[in-house]
């Protein structure tokens, strides 16, 4: 519930919520705009394992940046009903530092990313991401996808 004064969420405040996510935290790198826009016990669920708390999602985000320079994590599409957010983003950057045990390679990267994002009390509670990495490590040239 809104408290006397604060307006009601709506799908429309919720979306430009959980875009402020891969726009300004991934992409410009704010890290710390996570303590203002994401729930003390924030839950993220990503192929790199189940992070709980701002403290372990902006590790998280630090060493993402740290392995990709240039990182960057582009809106194409965004729906939102109810406190529920879905997002299609491209992902982007160089890999220029180790990443989930891989060496940098120097190649770079584009792959989609679908994230929804669940709002609560005005703030991010809990997101889904499911980056393609299988695509992104096949681009880096550490998997190679059988002929067909």
């Amino acid at each position: 519930m809104a408290s006397a004064g604060t307006p009601t969420p709506t799908p429309e405040t919720n979306a430009q919520l959980a875009r402020r996510f891969p726009e300004e935290v991934a992409t410009e790198g704010n890290i710390d705009l996570i303590d203002e826009i994401c729930l003390a016990d924030v839950v993220d669920h990503s192929p790199l394992g189940e992070r709980r708390g701002r403290e372990e999602l902006k590790q998280q985000l630090r060493d993402i940046r740290a392995s990709f320079g240039d990182f960057s994590a582009t809106v194409e599409d965004i729906v939102a009903e109810g406190d529920t957010v879905a997002m299609r983003v491209t992902l982007r950057g160089m890999h220029e530092g180790e990443f989930m045990g891989i060496e940098p390679t120097g190649k770079s990267f584009e792959v989609p990313n679908m994230v929804f994002t669940r709002i609560e009390n005005g703030m991010i509670a809990e997101r889904w991401v499911q980056p393609d990495l299988l695509g992104q490590f096949t681009q880096l040239g550490v998997v190679d996808l059988p002929e067909m």
